[in-house]
């Protein structure tokens, strides 16, 4: 995450493909699929195209080309987030006009791979990457040994806070969802303006909120593409209500506030004081030293509470990864590309970390001295990446399910329903989980929990 950049989770929008069309993308994906074809003999490198929308990805294609001869990258930003989605999946529609490798969230990824958009890359050699990503997101990239995407980047999750305010209030730093609790109580009666956050209710948060309910436990979906039409719908499981009742409660008894996130009024919480905390991501410090400078150095990272004193649970927000396109007419170079662009690439991971705020998921880079030990100035100092490193270690399977915008959406109007008061939270997800149900069971998915 970088300054230029917003929450990854702000970039989804509608569902664009009506039933009709997914339907018919389910029967194909479960029929078989050709692959590409490898390119001719030509003079000179070979050039792959590359979408992605990393700040400074400039930089990073100019390290990658000067130490290989022969392939070349040539980058295009094709837009961020669903603007290149809607592109990709255009284009793949048409059969023409992919690049060879793009740049796709997690959550993207079986949507894409559904429709036959993906090349393996476990044909490849991209197997052999499998110990050098942390397993979490190896996991999401792959299906045994058909290897879809290479991890990049991920968003742990922790806690940020103004320690000048927890100073001010007296405030505890909060190591239990309890103890936040009490702390959101005693920092609002003394400020009846200031709240210990601000629980995004809208679409640009369902990351957001997916990730605490990740920590808590929940697993919505049991997804594998090699068992399609399978899958496992559980959005109402204990995890997940666990957290709308936790939120819901404090937006009930308004110890959190409920701005919509990316918005003028929640920048300025970040700025004003009137948040004591955000719960963030790993690319959380690059995006909160940009929209709130003037705080530089008031903040701290601490780790995100846990529901039971002494536990190491742990959630994700956000990250992404590069695939290979199954339009390449270079399978092999392409895959190179996308294993080798960052990797394990300490000159492409120093401008990733110090300009653009990624957070590397490959372990040597991740688990290295130079991203735990850097220290950050927005934050006093602080060696936060000795909390979020951690953070990311703990971090379970997950997985996502290919109509991930439709969940997200619905899951957004629910609580926003229940943000006004014309549903119980007691009923959000369960509400959630009939609609998803019956939307994913029209397009031909066979539905167990």
């Amino acid at each position: 995450m970088s300054s230029t950049r917003q929450p990854r989770s702000l970039r989804r929008t509608a569902v664009a493909a009506t039933s009709a069309a997914l339907a018919g993308v389910l029967l194909a994906a479960c029929g078989s699929g050709g692959g590409s074809s490898s390119g001719g003999a030509q003079s000179g490198p070979v050039h792959i195209k590359v979408w992605a929308w990393y700040p400074q990805f400039k930089q990073v294609v100019a390290e990658f080309n000067k130490t290989h001869k022969d392939v070349q990258v040539d980058w295009v930003q094709a837009g961020v987030g669903q603007d290149e989605y809607t592109k990709l999946k255009t284009a793949l529609k048409a059969g023409q006009g992919a690049p060879d490798v793009v740049m796709l969230e997690f959550q993207e990824l079986p949507t894409i791979q559904l429709s036959k958009g993906l090349l393996d890359m476990g044909k490849y050699g991209a197997t052999a990457d499998k110990d050098k990503y942390v397993s979490w997101a190896w996991n999401q990239s792959s299906d045994g040994d058909h290897v879809y995407a290479i991890p990049v980047d991920g968003g742990p999750m922790a806690m940020m806070y103004r320690a000048d305010l927890f100073q001010k209030y007296n405030l505890k730093v909060p190591t239990t969802w309890a103890e936040y609790k009490e702390e959101a109580a005693k920092l609002h009666k003394a400020d009846p303006k200031a709240y210990m956050t601000d629980f995004g209710p809208d679409e640009s948060a369902g990351g957001w909120r997916q990730g605490l309910a990740w920590q808590a436990g929940s697993r919505p979906y049991t997804y594998s593409a090699s068992k399609l039409p399978n899958i496992g719908v559980n959005l109402n499981d204990a995890g997940a209500k666990k957290v709308y009742d936790y939120w819901g409660d404090l937006v009930k008894n308004k110890l959190v506030d409920t701005q919509s996130y990316g918005t003028t009024d929640f920048y300025n919480g970040l700025t004003t004081g009137k948040y004591a905390t955000y719960l963030a991501a790993g690319w959380g410090p690059g995006y909160l030293s940009s929209v709130a400078a003037k705080t530089s150095g008031k903040w701290r990272v601490a780790p995100l509470p846990q529901w039971t004193a002494g536990d190491n649970a742990q959630g994700d927000w956000g990250g992404s990864s590069f695939s290979v396109t199954s339009q390449t007419k270079h399978p092999k170079e392409a895959t190179e590309v996308a294993r080798e662009l960052f990797g394990t690439s300490q000159a492409a991971w120093k401008i990733g970390i110090d300009q653009a705020y990624l957070f590397p998921l490959s372990n040597p880079i991740l688990n290295g001295a130079y991203f735990q030990d850097k220290k950050y100035d927005f934050f006093g100092g602080q060696q936060i990446n000795k909390v979020f490193v951690p953070a990311a270690n703990g971090i379970g399977s997950f997985d996502w399910s290919p109509f991930q915008d439709f969940a997200y959406n619905t899951d957004t109007s629910e609580v926003g329903k229940a943000v006004q008061g014309s549903t119980d939270w007691s009923a959000v997800n369960d509400n959630v989980q009939d609609q998803v149900t019956a939307y994913a069971s029209k397009q031909g998915f066979k539905v167990g929990k």
